[in-house]
């Protein structure tokens, strides 16, 4: 296993969503400001790279998701749990299909399923070829909007947080 200079002492983070998809995009923009998601266009594609653990795996597996690369074949790779693969998998097929449409197309409850899987405005934004300005306009126009959780450990959520 390569640990890079870049690697957090455990190698974890901290994200909190309502399904694995969403906690594990906002955890990825939480290792790094350059970072928007689960983006199958940081890394290029590598079986060398998926065989071995470092903290840019993650991309290379996106990369090879949107290449088509089956869930049985990055498993072989990877050893990484297929539960988690087809999570992975779930993000990147509706990114695909994101951007194949543009912003006249994009209705509320696809917006609201792009929130769901942890989707930023900027990264909607970019598949529907918009601005990040517009997609929040139009999410506010439709009402979806996103729980705050108060520092309260999580026991409640709220529009805005009160501390």
């Amino acid at each position: 296993m390569q640990i890079g200079s870049s690697m957090k002492s455990v190698g974890e983070v901290m994200a909190i969503g309502r399904k694995f998809e969403e906690a594990f995009q906002k955890a990825l923009r939480m290792m790094n400001d350059n970072v928007l998601g689960f983006d199958p266009y940081v890394k290029a594609l590598s079986d060398e790279e998926l065989e071995t653990p470092t903290d840019k795996r993650m991309f290379v597996l996106a990369a090879a998701l949107k290449a088509g690369y089956s869930i049985t074949r990055l498993y072989d790779l990877t050893k990484i749990d297929k539960w988690f693969l087809q999570k992975m998998k779930n993000i990147v097929d509706y990114q695909v299909m994101l951007e194949s449409l543009g912003q006249p197309q994009l209705s509320p409850d696809l917006l609201l399923k792009a929130k769901q899987y942890g989707f930023s405005d900027k990264q909607i934004a970019t598949f529907v070829k918009s601005t990040e300005l517009s997609i929040r306009k139009k999410r506010e126009e439709t009402g979806e909007y996103h729980s705050v959780c108060c520092k309260c450990h999580g026991e409640y959520c709220a529009r805005s947080c009160t501390h």
